[in-house]
């Protein structure tokens, strides 16, 4: 019989010595919750490595404007740096907009160079000044959109 203090009483009035009889249930269940923890920490770190990877070898091609300058009413230039795989070939798309927002100019231009990194300055064409140049995106051979 347990005294108020959670130890086992005896028969005869002693208590037992303690960890003889196995671990309580107290124990038990803190051990599994320990064990069900871990594994759900070691799934939760690969699910994130995961992601990461995929994230990060999946980048086929990808193009940041460094800045661009509108030439005249019929043409604007934009700085772009290209990165990719050294074997990736693809694609961007760069538009020019005019000031009220809408596109005067859009121009596909294809990286196929064995190169890894890429710095070219794009000419694009537009129908009336331009006012921003932005780039759109870009894709690899093989459909890889970025």
């Amino acid at each position: 019989m347990p005294d108020p203090e959670g130890t086992i009483m005896t028969a005869v009035g002693g208590t037992t010595p303690e960890g003889r009889y196995g671990r309580t249930a107290d124990q038990r269940a803190d051990r599994r919750l320990k064990a069900v923890g871990a594994v759900l920490g070691v799934a939760l770190i690969a699910v994130i490595g995961w992601i990461g990877f995929d994230y990060v070898g999946g980048q086929g091609i990808s193009a940041e404007m460094i800045k661009f300058k509108v030439v005249s009413d019929a043409r604007a230039e934009v700085h772009l740096e290209v990165r990719k795989d050294r074997e990736a070939r693809g694609y961007c798309v760069v538009r020019a907009l005019s000031e009220d927002g809408s596109e005067v100019g859009r121009k596909e231009v294809r990286f196929d160079r064995a190169e890894d990194r890429i710095d070219e300055i794009v000419a694009v064409v537009t129908r009336s000044r331009a006012t921003a140049v932005e780039p759109m995106g870009c894709t690899a051979d093989g459909g890889t959109a970025n």
